[in-house]
């Protein structure tokens, strides 16, 4: 992960559960941010960051279910 970049938000699915995810851009690339709140630590992961309609497919199956 890489901490210290400025990201903006771009969608996100509801914080009201353990794990939610952020669709993020920054600099020019889009990624996707998966924020776990377990045994009171909270986790963040990022995937790899990329060219935007990639990362846009990727994002409309996690929230089809059909990634995790």
């Amino acid at each position: 992960m890489r901490y210290g970049n400025r990201a903006r938000v771009r969608d996100y699915t509801c914080d009201c559960r353990p794990t939610f995810y952020e669709l993020c851009h920054s600099g020019g690339e889009c990624f996707i941010r998966r924020t776990r709140r377990l045994n009171g630590q909270v986790l963040v992961d990022e995937c790899m960051r990329g060219r935007t309609a990639r990362t846009l497919e990727a994002w409309t199956r996690l929230l089809a279910g059909e990634a995790g």
